[in-house]
């Protein structure tokens, strides 16, 4: 089959039973490893950042947050420019492209971890480089909405973005095992670094470096596989100037709103967790649990499209938000002035499903809202028309779920930097918290008026 699909309709049922289906899902599961590699490097110092202490880095607690936090900044940014390259290069090509730019950080965080000298700049730049991972999930989410019918994108796009999330658990599970031995030997992975374990009372030696090395292989892997095995969409080709109607569009702007609240949530406390349990419960070990969070939260991922595919995006929207208000009233609070680790810890967990949950819905919700709005502005037009109106909107949605996906990625700067912000002037993490709670109530506002009320403006 060519790369490059000339006929692409996948609203036409005998179409998508006869071909259309098997092709879009073979992208689909070519592209949910590369995103989910992409995820892994993009959170690396979410992990790595709670372990340089033991390797002879000095650095005080704010500055490991921030270490934390400025990938979500790059990242979110360089998704704002990955939004619309799909149209503009193909989804095929660009697919590879980025996932092989994962090497750059990959790499260079493999050498730079063995030298407890590397200056905190250095440090900075590699942190700003893994970035590149959070930029490919805007490109990545573009390309694989065109493929879909409206009636399969809620799954689609859960499933992309829900397993593509298991990166993050993935980094927080595998890099403490990979740190505990030489995988690739010392001529790779150095000479190690010895510490004294308090809570074992015993000496042991770790190689950080491998916190990098242990995903290039498998980004080659996945480079390859996405330039041999993915398609590119002819109509689904426009120039950056055609995608930028989406900045005129009201409901760009409150999407862009409300996915900050789900997945800034999400990426911003899976970038804060590791660093915030040592901060506040220091007696824990903290691999046995960080990575437990994020998998939650992209497991709920997909349900939350699925769902949404039956019940309406914007009620489990709606419902979503309230219960994150909620979890933090009346079990993160309570269990930080407790000193409850188990309850924190269960709090937090449910937190990760409820921003799952609401990352699907979101998702859910940006292609039919914006496919309603093109067909209202046909109606009556003929059947030319109403071909032309959904195949712009298809591409104003790939856009808009793309920019909302970058709107929505600083939040995984904000969140790390709220925390660290309020345990240096407050002693505690709770100023960060009440801040979190009012944003969720206005978004609670946001989807019950447009999208959730009986008479709404844009039902979905």
């Amino acid at each position: 089959m060519s790369q490059v699909l000339s006929h692409w309709e996948p609203e036409d049922k005998s179409f998508w039973e006869k071909e259309g289906g098997a092709i879009a899902n073979r992208n689909l599961w070519i592209s949910i490893p590369c995103l989910m590699l992409a995820f892994s490097v993009w959170m690396l110092w979410s992990v790595v950042a709670a372990n340089l202490d033991k390797a002879g880095f000095k650095f005080t607690k704010d500055q490991l947050f921030f270490l934390t936090a400025l990938p979500a900044l790059s990242g979110a940014t360089l998704r704002i420019f990955y939004s619309f390259l799909v149209p503009v290069f193909g989804g095929r090509k660009f697919t590879a492209l980025s996932t092989a730019s994962l090497l750059i950080p990959a790499l260079g965080m493999g050498y730079a971890l063995q030298d407890p000298t590397t200056s905190y700049s250095t440090l900075l730049i590699l942190a700003l480089l893994c970035g590149l991972g959070g930029g490919n999930f805007s490109s990545s989410m573009s390309n694989i909405s065109f493929f879909f019918p409206k009636s399969h994108k809620g799954y689609a796009t859960g499933m992309n973005a829900g397993i593509g999330n298991l990166g993050v658990s993935l980094v927080q599970f595998v890099t403490p095992v990979v740190i505990a031995s030489a995988v690739f030997g010392a001529s790779i992975s150095g000479d190690g670094y010895l510490f004294h374990n308090l809570k074992t009372n015993a000496d042991q030696t770790f190689w950080l470096a491998n916190a990098g090395f242990i995903w290039v292989p498998f980004i080659l892997a996945a480079t390859l596989a996405a330039w041999f095995g993915m398609n590119d969409i002819a109509s689904a080709q426009a120039s950056f100037s055609d995608q930028a109607i989406i900045f005129k569009r009201k409901h760009n702007w409150l999407m862009c709103y409300l996915y900050i609240g789900t997945f800034g949530s999400f990426i911003g406390f899976s970038a804060a967790f590791a660093m915030l349990i040592k901060a506040q419960f220091p007696e824990v070990e903290v691999a046995q649990f960080a990575f437990l969070g994020p998998l939650a939260g992209a497991l709920a991922r997909p349900v939350g499209g699925m769902l949404s595919d039956k019940i309406g995006g914007a009620r489990l929207t709606l419902w979503a938000f309230i219960a994150m208000a909620l979890t933090i009233v009346f079990g993160i609070l309570p269990a930080l002035h407790a000193h409850q680790f188990q309850t924190f810890l269960r709090s937090f967990i449910g937190m990760f499903i409820l921003t799952g949950l609401g990352n699907g819905s979101t998702f859910c919700m940006i292609p039919i809202i914006f496919q309603t709005e093109r067909e209202r502005a046909v109606a009556g037009k003929g059947e030319a028309a109403l071909r032309q109106s959904r195949l712009d909107a298809a591409k104003e949605s790939a856009a808009v779920l793309g920019f909302s996906g970058a709107i929505g990625a600083y939040g995984g700067f904000f969140i790390p930097q709220g925390f660290g912000t309020s345990i240096k002037f407050f002693g505690s993490p709770d100023m960060a918290l009440y801040t979190f709670i009012g944003f969720y109530v206005s978004c609670v506002l946001v989807t019950w008026w447009f999208y959730a009320r009986k008479g709404a403006e844009m039902p979905c």
